[in-house]
């Protein structure tokens, strides 16, 4: 990641609307979030100012919701933060910025869905409208997100291994069966599908223990809706992963599963590695995302045996 982290402020974002879009500059604006790529400024109770400040990427992605977010929006069964407003480059923040309505909610990770069946028939429901194919035009994922898994062994692999040096994996042979099964899994040959692409327990919001909204669509793209089906793993309680997959629709033949299980297993070790980084204190890291990825790897490695 080339982290290029700019100081944003109140101030800053106020002097911003005040700039381009006046009519919004006189409501209240505090810090709602920092992200990989944006920070996330509340603007009232029902706005937000998006702001890339951390990564060189974040610019495009910020374009690619704008263009394309409005249109899939109203056919989704949860709420998502839909831009109103695009902020242009200018002398005050040399970036493209967005206003986005906001969505109320906690983070996954750090408020775990409690009631799993509801959590289920909502998850499926929200990927069977968002899996529709997708027209001509739509940006590729970054990194061969959604494409094939083969690419990202190298990685994968020596993701595991530094995680098993660190004593993370209990049991690492079986992790790598997962991934070696998944990698050898028949390709994705139907149409690309509408993918969110980065459905991670810190991009999906609860309320009262079900999903309420699902957010960050900076990796929004087309490709193998088997990228997004590794998300029963990774934000459902244990024994609801089945529930969700009877509900999905058209119901994915087994080689889309095996996949699915591919993606979840590198997702979950991202955020292993990434959640013992926050708890070293090291830059970029995030404890809360430690204790759901490790949930992840061992529904994975369980339902594998």
């Amino acid at each position: 990641m080339a982290l290029v982290e700019m100081e944003i402020t109140a101030d800053l974002v106020r002097e911003l609307l005040c700039e381009q879009h006046p009519d919004l500059a006189d409501r209240p604006v505090r810090l709602g979030a920092r992200g990989w790529d944006n920070q996330l400024w509340r603007l009232g109770d029902d706005l937000a100012v998006r702001l890339p400040w951390a990564t060189r990427s974040a610019d495009d992605l910020l374009r690619k919701e704008y263009a394309w977010l409005p249109g899939l929006a109203p056919r989704l069964p949860l709420p998502v933060p839909v831009p109103q407003r695009l902020g242009e480059p200018s002398a005050r923040f040399p970036r493209p910025w967005i206003v986005t309505t906001w969505v109320a909610g906690a983070p996954a990770d750090r408020a775990p869905v409690t009631r799993g069946d509801e959590a289920a028939d909502v998850l499926a429901a929200f990927l069977t409208a968002l899996h529709r194919p997708a027209p001509d035009g739509v940006p590729a994922g970054r990194d061969g997100n959604g494409g094939p898994l083969a690419p990202h062994t190298d990685q994968f692999l020596a993701g595991l291994a530094s995680a098993t040096e660190m004593g993370l994996i209990p049991d690492p042979d079986a992790v790598r069966a997962v991934w070696e099964d998944a990698v050898a899994a028949p390709p994705w040959t139907g149409p690309a599908r509408w993918l969110h692409g980065d459905l991670h327990p810190a991009n999906v919001l609860t309320a009262d223990g079900a999903f309420c909204g699902v957010i960050d669509f900076g990796d929004l793209c087309a490709g193998d809706p088997a990228r997004d089906l590794a998300a029963p793993w990774s934000l459902l309680p244990d024994g609801t992963a089945d529930r969700f997959l009877d509900a999905y629709r058209p119901a994915p033949d087994a080689a889309t599963l095996r996949r699915a299980r591919g993606w979840a297993a590198r997702q979950a070790l991202g955020g292993i590695l990434i959640g013992e980084a926050g708890v070293r204190g090291r830059p970029g890291g995030k404890p809360s995302w430690g204790p759901p990825a490790r949930a992840a790897l061992r529904r994975l490695v369980a339902t594998a045996r």
